[in-house]
């Protein structure tokens, strides 16, 4: 009886949203809204990163495969998301629940590894600048995206092997509106040790490394600029770093709130909070960041516009 009990559950359902009754069709169509705006402000990152000369230069590379990133990201949660919304209740089979964990992680790695890549790109641009172009050279920006999507895609795989092979028992109920971690290690009835101590070493790996990389080379890029006399010189180093500083800080931020702050209990009401502000929110600010504070982009979507209007 007890084997049966542990392999009767084979799918889950997803009841983060049960008493929004009177709210329900608001936070659908605030999400849905968000949703729309994130994939068109990053595939339009896209685009203008293909499309314009002016921005085929490395650090426009790294900005495309971060938004071809956050696509992958924002649809593996949000469309699932928005049925658990109107249904109230959400059924997802263990094998999708077990691939959106997947992709969320992977992608998930991927931005970090991503986002220390482009500091460590501007790095070499301000702080080494007449040997930026030999260092930072084409074979080199692939070798690196190369390197960010493999190592992302590849170590997850780790945990969706062993979670593959799990056991589950009880009521199959998870409170929460995407399938995160702790809530299916909760409900599983094989020992989770291997997956927690996995977890924590892909969290150093995939979070506190690249986030000292960026807080290293950020502290040597800000050096830099205080040695630079003239005020001008001063704001054009800065302005070439500032939309990447902006997005670390609104991404590592919500990450920290999610992750890394005490709470009580996993599926409360501030953690689902934090997790659609990290989830949904998050993808949308970063094209907005880097078209409101970067020249280059908002050019381009000048030039776009007047072909588009002729």
């Amino acid at each position: 009886m007890a084997l049966e009990n542990q392999t009767a559950v084979q799918e889950f359902l997803l009841v983060a949203f049960q008493n929004i009754d009177k709210l329900k069709f608001l936070l659908f169509f605030s999400v849905f809204t968000v949703y729309l705006l994130a994939l068109f402000g990053n595939i339009l990152i896209i685009i203008l990163v293909s499309t314009d000369p002016k921005l085929h230069s490395p650090m426009y590379f790294f900005l495309c495969h971060l938004s071809t990133s956050e696509i992958l990201f924002i649809t593996s949660i949000v469309p699932n998301m928005l049925y658990v919304i109107i249904s109230k209740v959400g059924t997802i089979s263990f094998g999708s629940c077990v691939t959106q964990y997947y992709l969320f992680s992977s992608t998930t790695s991927v931005e970090c590894l991503l986002l220390a890549v482009m500091s460590y790109d501007r790095y070499l641009a301000i702080c080494v600048p007449l040997h930026y172009s030999a260092i930072m050279n084409k074979r080199l920006c692939l070798y690196l995206v190369a390197l960010c999507w493999v190592t992302g895609f590849g170590l997850s795989l780790i945990a969706l092997a062993f979670m593959s092979h799990m056991d589950f028992c009880g009521s199959g109920i998870i409170d929460h509106f995407f399938c995160d971690l702790a809530p299916i290690l909760n409900l599983s009835c094989s020992d989770t040790s291997f997956l927690e101590m996995e977890d924590f070493v892909l969290c150093f790996v995939f979070l506190i490394f690249p986030f000292v990389i960026i807080i290293v080379t950020y502290i040597r890029i800000i050096l830099t600029i205080l040695r630079i006399k003239s005020t001008t010189g001063k704001n054009k180093a800065f302005s070439t770093c500032s939309s990447h500083l902006t997005v670390v800080c609104t991404y590592y931020g919500t990450l920290i709130v999610i992750y890394m702050m005490p709470s009580t209990e996993y599926s409360s009401i501030g953690n689902k909070t934090s997790a659609i502000l990290y989830t949904v929110v998050t993808p949308m600010l970063n094209p907005i960041i880097y078209s409101l504070r970067n020249n280059d982009i908002r050019i381009s979507l000048r030039n776009i516009s007047k072909r588009l209007q002729l």
